[in-house]
Formats: structure tokens, sequence, C-alpha cells
């Protein structure tokens, strides 16, 4: 699934204050219940923080992508976080991170949860996406830089 297919303009978030990785999990529950009424703010809570346990989903270059899977989840749905100051989420690489993209998406179907992630994982492994990304100055500038510069990106390759 593509980021326009996954993320809404309400779902995407610049300037977001966390000092640490289970505070930033928080915010994200609370965002993602926020917007979706099927969504339970500690049950997303619990499942990204028992996904952590797993391994980091600190993919490096500052790029985190949480994700899990929920039963009351009906279709994917993503969220966008650029933080006003990076934080430490124990990535492959050591550094901190400060873009964050996560990932809800229904219990079944993993086979289209671990796609999604691969073409996430190569899309902000792209240092010009990352660099628009963080260029960004509000939230409707970083969803449209997120949208537009995947599709540049698809037409280039």
């Amino acid at each position: 699934m593509r980021v326009r297919e996954l993320l809404t303009e309400a779902r995407t978030h610049s300037e977001v204050q966390a000092s640490s990785k289970k505070q930033l999990l928080d915010q994200v529950a609370q965002l993602a219940a926020a917007g979706c009424d099927s969504l339970n703010e500690q049950e997303v809570f619990d499942a990204l923080v028992a996904r952590e346990k797993l391994g980091s989903t600190g993919i490096g270059e500052g790029i985190a992508i949480p994700h899990c899977r929920l039963g009351h989840c009906q279709q994917p749905i993503g969220l966008l976080l650029k933080l006003s100051t990076p934080i430490d989420f124990d990535a492959v690489d050591g550094r901190p991170v400060d873009l964050v993209f996560v990932l809800l998406v229904p219990q079944e179907n993993p086979e289209q949860h671990l796609k999604t992630l691969s073409h996430l994982a190569s899309l902000f492994n792209d240092d010009d996406y990352r660099d628009e990304l963080r260029l960004s100055k509000n939230d409707h500038h970083l969803y449209h830089t997120a949208v537009e510069s995947e599709a540049e990106l698809r037409l280039a390759s």
C-alpha cells in the first residue's frame, strides 16, 4: 500500500514533543484512537509496546516504523510524525529518531502487512525522501510532501 492509501492529513503531525519512546507510543495511541472510533487507545499502546519488546522498529537514519496488528482495525492506518527533537528509539544504527511512520493493520492478512512494511522501509531508505520530510514546516506541508514525494519516486523508478 502506498502512503496516500494509509495516511490522511489529520493523521500527520509535525513538531511532536516526546522525551522517550514510551511517551511517543502513548501519544501515537491517543492520536490513533482519537481519529478512528474502532480503535481503543490502550489496545493500540499495548500492541505497539509488545511489538517493540520483540525488537526495535527504529530502522536507522533517524527513522522508526512502529507497527502492529489489531483485532478492531478494519483497514490499514498510517500516522506520520515529525519530532521537534530526536529521541532514543534503540534504532539499529544507534541514532536518535525524528521521523516516525506508524502502521496499524487488521489482524488478518499478514502478507499485506509485510509488503506494506517493506515498501515503507524502502521509501524511508531514500535520502531525498527523508530530507524533504525533514524540511516540511507544518502538518499540511508534511502530509503533501509524504504523498507527493512518494509519487515522484515511483515515477522515477
